[in-house]
């Protein structure tokens, strides 16, 4: 039974015997998500769904992360926090299941161990089973089932299950029944990228959300389909026809886990134009690139980031932040893509269009083969053709924030701080970033959370 065995490694797994390096990446994924939830709650979208929720009242047990003090349920919390971490698209990504992990496997961990008063140890364990779960069940129907699913909102809410599981103390049995509640619950579609319209932090805050319903209604006695993942009617066969089920389980407890190999974005976009974005940022330090500089851009790409963000003509911020156009004529003129360059008075600058317009995306057999064989490498080719004659050529494999390119924990915490502390103040934000940094040492994660926002 591959739902059972995922459960019974989520009961086993204990913060002891997690490796130094692991705990760290761990640690890195929290404080990345921090930042980006702190910041992202001050969207629209986010005030839309906070004043709904907690307008509905509610037993204060945990925070919702905003900038003042507010508490609500835990099963509130989780959604207001999970949704404002997927506003900017500035949070992190596990390139082979394409899934948003910390968005759904962190925002369970927060609610539910401020609400049970755990400890930071307790967390840590259950951020690293949410991430190999989630991670598992994406692959498992990755790539065949990206074209119409949002995988972050479909196989997210079992990783978003498993942190929840986790960190309440399920026993296996109560986690297989777990899973098999949230399994039923999964959702999240494309549709709503043609428009730019606000559902993709829904689909994140609602796994959220159906992971600590899930967790609590296990605890209580609730039953749910126990091979919700490799069943008939389950969820790897209502995703796509054939799904890789091997992918559930290969390696399980081979002591290599899925966080230990998770990207951070150092831009506020959709992650398939990062490749793109820093070979021009290469490209324009190395040549003293300009936009004046330029007759044509030509972009290859695989068919995902095709069909997902071959926008030449986005009407808004989201639908900028889904147009690899947009973003790497951006990263031409500007020099970086953070948050401020997705604002509404920004992305309508008459430089950034006419760049866009001179921009060509494609569909090519090699880079469609570098990810076929690879799915970690979500690759593009730049090609830059100059007014001068000058034909500058940049493939990248792996972009800043990759593994193998990966941002350093000093980098984490300058974007932490540059994300937290317009909404906090510097002086909470670095409490905050030590309570993180320390997790381990903290006995009541309520209790320190709560010093941390005084």
């Amino acid at each position: 039974m591959t739902t059972k065995a995922l459960a019974d490694f989520v009961a086993s797994v204990q913060y002891d015997k997690l490796s130094t390096e692991t705990v760290r990446i761990t640690k890195q994924c929290i404080l990345d998500w921090l930042g980006v939830c702190i910041r992202g709650s001050q969207e629209k979208p986010i005030q839309i769904i906070r004043k709904l929720l907690l307008d509905g009242g509610g037993k204060a047990q945990a925070t919702v992360l905003a900038g003042q003090t507010e508490q609500t349920t835990a099963l509130n919390a989780a959604f207001c926090n999970g949704s404002a971490s997927h506003s900017l698209d500035f949070d992190d990504l596990h390139n082979p299941s394409i899934i948003h992990l910390a968005t759904v496997v962190v925002p369970p961990v927060f609610a539910i161990a401020e609400a049970e008063h755990k400890s930071g140890k307790d967390m840590l364990a259950a951020v690293v089973v949410g991430y190999e779960v989630g991670g598992r069940v994406g692959e498992s129907v990755i790539p065949e089932s990206y074209f119409f699913w949002h995988t972050t909102g479909t196989a997210g809410t079992l990783g978003a299950a498993a942190s929840a599981a986790k960190v309440l103390g399920l026993d296996a049995a109560a986690t297989l029944q777990c899973l098999g509640s949230a399994g039923t619950q999964a959702a999240g579609l494309w549709e709503f990228l043609k428009e730019g319209a606000m559902s993709k932090t829904l689909h994140a805050g609602k796994s959220s959300y159906a992971g600590v319903l899930s967790a609590y209604l296990a605890r209580a006695g609730f039953t749910g389909a126990t091979k919700i993942l490799e069943g008939e009617k389950g969820f790897c066969r209502a995703m796509v026809t054939e799904p890789h089920l091997e992918k559930l389980t290969d390696g399980l407890n081979d002591g290599i886990y899925k966080i230990d190999n998770n990207s951070f974005k150092p831009y506020a976009c959709c992650k398939h134009s990062h490749a793109a974005l820093y070979a021009m940022q290469v490209l324009r330090t190395e040549h003293g690139l300009k936009p004046d500089d330029v007759e044509a851009i030509e972009i290859l790409v695989n068919k995902i980031t095709d069909f997902l963000i071959n926008n030449p003509q986005p009407e808004n911020p989201y639908g900028c932040k889904f147009s690899i156009q947009y973003c790497v004529a951006g990263m031409l003129k500007y020099g970086d893509m953070g948050v401020d360059r997705f604002l509404t008075e920004v992305i309508g600058d008459a430089e950034v269009r006419s760049l866009m317009a001179k921009t060509k995306v494609m569909r090519d057999a090699a880079i469609e083969a570098v990810h076929a064989a690879d799915a970690a490498k979500l690759a593009s080719k730049l090609i830059v053709r100059c007014k001068d004659g000058r034909v500058l050529e940049l493939q990248v494999d792996f972009p800043k924030g990759d593994p193998p390119n990966p941002m350093s924990w000093d980098e984490s915490v300058a974007k932490f701080m540059s994300l937290a502390a317009p909404v906090y103040g510097e002086e909470k934000t670095a409490k905050l970033c030590g309570l993180i940094d320390n997790l381990e040492a903290s006995a009541d994660f309520a209790a320190d959370l709560a010093e941390c926002l005084a």
